[in-house]
């Protein structure tokens, strides 16, 4: 099957005329497979490539009075075919149809994701390696923890996104399926060469074991792989969502010209495209829950998943084709602020060198226990008295019976913090 669409027509991928389209692929396909065999005669064979058409009005107008679709769209091709359409559908299935095009359409849209993710990473690497020396806080549980640069926080969502994108190629190949197995997957009224001749054409795999459809597992496990993609779609937006907050603001979203915050404050400057994202994650997690519903059917099959993967799959792709789009827009355009960073860095006063002052106290012969009691003690004052650590330290006698002044100051060097982020860097973004 020939890719007919980009990502800006991801949902055009999704529409009746696309999924009419590949079903008459599938059809056409299987026809030749069977002329290869001898059993349509090649006379035939190029009349139906010729005639064979349909119309979605008329399906439409069919299905109303049939209540099957796959009947409906027969009936339509059959109409443009004339007589030679009595050899379209030999010995087929409506899964065989159904299935095997809904794989074309998935493999369709996960390369489109797959596009998606390359361009994110392309944007992911080039502001880590922008911001690689910004100092700022790292926080853990919200608070103060040790300094840190800001372009690692790039570099561990590429990282991630490096795994999502393995994750969604390996889900490409899993749903890359064909099956032409008849109705219960034996193969009854049907030769096994034709499966292996239709799915080689398709670009398929054949499905190895099959009821009367391919089975469901595969479905889940391409949902599951789009709903950790909005995971961590949703790990980012919420990060700069806590960075735009006015007591942080370290930074903040694009903000357009003209763009307005709120209809009663002409003031704000909301996250409102990190808000977008955080909430169409929750809607593509709950879109994985209904495909892990959609593995157990009743004995060779049930069509209680179809009417779910009628929504669940053509929404799921195209909201994380919006996301990881509108994603890639946010963080182009980023606005960061260092010399807020720095200004944060000091309320804490200087409380994050707490651990090296421990270790070092240790190191000279202290007890753990004994160390992190006098380093907390002094922790404990510098937040009540909102004074400087160091400035507590120096005037500690247990402390500095251990410590010189130029030792402290040694501790206290930013310097301490940063000589691994070339290494860290040089293990994420290894050629």
């Amino acid at each position: 099957m020939i890719a007919r669409y980009t990502r800006k027509e991801m949902g055009r991928l999704w529409e009746p005329e696309n999924r009419f389209r590949t079903w008459l692929d599938v059809e056409l396909a299987a026809c030749e497979a069977w002329a290869e065999l001898g059993k349509i005669p090649r006379r035939s064979l190029e009349v139906i490539k010729k005639k064979a058409g349909f119309d979605v009005r008329r399906i439409d107008e069919i299905e109303a009075v049939v209540r099957h679709d796959v009947i409906a769209f027969l009936t339509s091709v059959a109409e443009k075919i004339g007589p030679e359409s009595r050899y379209v559908h030999k010995g087929l299935t409506s899964s065989d149809v159904v299935d095997t095009a809904q794989s074309l359409l998935m493999k369709e849209a996960a390369g489109i994701i797959i596009h998606d993710l390359k361009k994110l990473m392309v944007v992911l690497d080039a502001q880590a390696h922008r911001y690689k020396n910004t100092v700022c806080i790292g926080r853990s549980h919200g608070v103060h923890a040790e300094p840190m640069t800001f372009g690692l926080k790039f570099a561990l969502w590429y990282e991630e996104a490096k795994r999502n994108l393995d994750r969604m190629e390996r889900a490409k190949k899993v749903v890359s399926i064909g099956k032409f197995s008849g109705a219960v997957g034996t193969f009854s009224n049907i030769p096994v060469e034709i499966e292996e001749k239709v799915c080689r054409k398709l670009g398929l795999k054949p499905e190895p074991v099959a009821t009367q459809v391919v089975q469901r597992d595969r479905h889940a496990e391409y949902l599951s792989t789009l709903a950790i993609i909005a995971a961590s779609i949703e790990k980012i937006v919420i990060e700069i969502r806590h960075l735009q907050r006015t007591e942080v603001l370290e930074a903040e979203e694009p903000f357009a010209k003209g763009q307005k915050g709120s209809s009663a404050m002409p003031h704000k400057r909301n996250p409102v495209g990190c808000e977008n994202l955080t909430g169409l994650a929750r809607v593509v997690r709950a879109n994985a829950m209904a495909a892990y519903e959609n593995v157990a059917l009743w004995h060779e099959r049930d069509i209680s998943h179809s009417s779910v993967e009628r929504v669940i799959i053509p929404d799921s792709t195209i909201l994380v084709d919006y996301m990881l789009h509108r994603l890639t827009g946010i963080l182009s355009d980023l606005q960061v602020y260092p010399e807020r960073m720095k200004e944060n860095m000091g309320r804490s006063y200087g409380l994050y060198n707490s651990q090296n002052v421990l270790i070092r106290l240790i190191e000279k012969g202290m007890t753990r226990e004994d160390a992190y009691a006098i380093v907390q003690r002094n922790a404990m004052q510098s937040w009540k008295t909102k004074k400087a650590f160091k400035g507590l330290l120096l005037k500690d006698k247990a402390v500095r019976k251990h410590l010189s002044v130029k030792e402290l100051d040694t501790i206290f060097d930013l310097k301490n913090y940063f000589r691994q982020i070339d290494y860290i860097f040089g293990r994420v973004f290894k050629k």
